[in-house]
């Protein structure tokens, strides 16, 4: 795996009159020096960090404004060298590149989130994304014990428990079968976690990376199910194993498989899934936390009770204000955060302005998304961008008109059901403020008078 250093973004003009954030402010030393901290040194670590790239960005931009010239552009009225002579050939990468003027836009790893590469997390740039769908290069990682790249003609996957037949099937076995496409988002069970308590990390990368959406192909769990005769009258709940060196396994309820909405997937975006996502099997699970999408997917185990295995009897667990631990809370609720203006990001002048973000929920389709320009006083409602999809990111936008004062900007999603996204007034009075765990609360932006904006909580 190539140890790619972030490189300075190539002097342009912003788009948009938004100077992007500083996403290279923690390259991998950086993140290093931060593990070495305790929680506040890193906190103060990484608040220095971000305010020298803050400032290293603005003499960039000081550097990359075009000359005024009263004759007009010389960016028109001269040609330039992709004008006027021959371009690269026809397949020069066999396999595409994004452009250089885009090399900045990149997974991050975690500043000092955990302290082991192979059990770590990266983190998508979602402020820089278009669309809903993260290119499969952008997918944000979670590991437990590192990621393989491994053979498709020795991996094995089985059913077994209370069905008929057990059943082993190859690659081959799985692709021969009639194959679904659906799109949907994943979320990690601990994004925006590092935010709980108080503001920790600056940018939309940061407080949301842990996200990404995509079309998987494969073929529902429930067809497998069936082929090997399942007992779905004793079965309850499902027992998924990866073939990680974590053995991460997963309880799923059997109602989430026989709709038909569970797949094992070998398909992501077009292509056979990335190594670091699983490759070359997964487990698909739509609206719930991403742990249970298990990653090199080995066998599934048909059973009658919860497995309470160790990651769901010690790990992604909630603790609530009275000490108790809710065990099982695997749906991710209805949740938005809007990615322009966000974190890091500079307004470079007043005037009009297009708010951008994103909108999800676990339990089905985005239904509204309000928008706030002044602190959550007054509200609008935002245009969905179409696709709306089920269990999907939803983009949203709406019209607003910066008059060059502070103010917080802030967006609020409703989905289908009705549920309404929380503030984190109203998140903490039902699940305390010592969490990591499935955070849904109102994100706030603040636009200071100078354009930049900061990640703060209203309370």
């Amino acid at each position: 795996m190539t140890d790619l250093q972030p490189q300075p973004a190539p002097a342009s003009q912003p788009r948009g009159l938004v100077r992007k954030a500083p996403e290279n402010f923690l390259d991998r030393a950086s993140v290093r020096d931060v593990e070495s901290h305790g929680i506040q040194g890193r906190r103060g670590f990484i608040r220095g960090a971000f305010a020298a790239a803050m400032a290293g960005g603005a003499a960039l931009h000081a550097t990359a404004q075009p000359a005024d010239s009263g004759d007009g552009d010389p960016a028109i009225l001269k040609l330039p060298k992709h004008s006027t002579s021959l371009g690269q050939p026809v397949a020069a990468h066999p396999y595409g590149l994004p452009s250089k003027y885009e090399g900045n836009v990149q997974r991050r790893q975690s500043p000092g989130l955990t302290q082991t590469n192979q059990a770590s997390v990266s983190f998508a740039p979602i402020q820089s994304l278009l669309g809903i769908v993260t290119p499969s290069g952008l997918h944000f990682e979670r590991h437990h014990q590192g990621w393989w790249d491994i053979d498709p003609q020795q991996h094995r996957f089985m059913i077994n428990g209370l069905v008929k037949t057990p059943k082993v099937f190859t690659m081959d076995d799985l692709m021969r079968l009639p194959a679904v496409s659906r799109f949907h988002f994943i979320e990690c069970g601990a994004n925006t976690g590092m935010n709980w308590g108080n503001v920790a990390v600056p940018t939309a990368q940061y407080t949301h990376g842990m996200l990404s959406c995509c079309e998987y192909t494969g073929v529902p769990l429930i067809t497998l199910l069936e082929m090997a005769g399942a007992d779905l009258k004793k079965g309850k709940f499902i027992l998924a194993e990866g073939a990680d060196g974590s053995s991460m396994t997963r309880t799923i309820p059997i109602e989430l498989v026989t709709s038909g909405q569970v797949l094992v997937a070998y398909g992501q975006n077009g292509e056979m899934l990335r190594p670091e996502n699983g490759y070359p099997l997964r487990l698909v699970v739509p609206g719930v936390q991403g742990v249970s999408w298990v990653k090199y997917l080995r066998r599934v185990e048909l059973g009658d009770m919860p497995y309470a295995t160790k990651d769901e009897a010690v790990h992604y667990i909630d603790l609530m204000p009275d000490g108790q631990h809710r065990q099982y809370t695997s749906i991710q609720e209805c949740k938005s955060v809007i990615s322009t203006p966000s974190g890091g990001q500079v307004l470079l002048d007043k005037g009009f302005y297009s708010i951008s973000g994103l909108a999800w929920s676990g339990r089905g389709k985005i239904k509204r998304v309000d928008v706030s320009v002044d602190g959550g006083r007054n509200w609008r409602t935002a245009r969905l961008e179409t696709p709306v999809l089920d269990k999907c990111l939803t983009r949203f936008n709406i019209d607003w008109v910066w008059d060059g004062k502070s103010t917080i900007v802030q967006s609020r999603a409703m989905d289908e059901t009705g549920y309404v996204q929380p503030t984190y007034k109203q998140l903490r009075a039902v699940r305390g403020s010592r969490s990591i765990y499935h955070n849904n609360a109102v994100q706030s932006w603040l636009v200071q008078e100078n354009g930049e904006v900061k990640n703060v909580q209203v309370a």
